[in-house]
């Protein structure tokens, strides 16, 4: 079994190893063994690159785009307990209205 901490890598060092699988014509896991990461993040990395630069597969998101789409899920979650709280209120106020 793997480790309970993640490991956690710069942002040069992905970019790096980025480029390597770029320029050196080695597969993903050939750097990765190399560079002593683990093949699957790289592998991660390296689709997420590809995506950026409009190079991935149809349909998948950009980081930019994946990034809005979190933000907007987490608007979208607030405003909805924001409509919960305005229903209780308005159903509070409306019993203390026929009293």
């Amino acid at each position: 079994m793997g480790s309970k901490y993640t490991k956690r890598y710069t942002e040069e060092l992905k970019r790096d190893a980025i480029a390597l699988v770029d320029s050196s014509g080695k597969t993903v896991t050939a750097v990765a063994r190399e560079l002593g990461i683990s093949s699957e993040s790289l592998r991660g990395w390296y689709r997420r690159a590809k995506a950026d630069r409009g190079e991935g597969a149809p349909g998948e998101l950009t980081s930019a785009e994946r990034d809005e789409l979190r933000r907007l899920r987490k608007e979208n979650r607030e405003q909805q307990q924001t409509i919960e709280i305005l229903k209780k209120a308005t159903a509070f106020f409306v019993k203390e209205i026929d009293r």
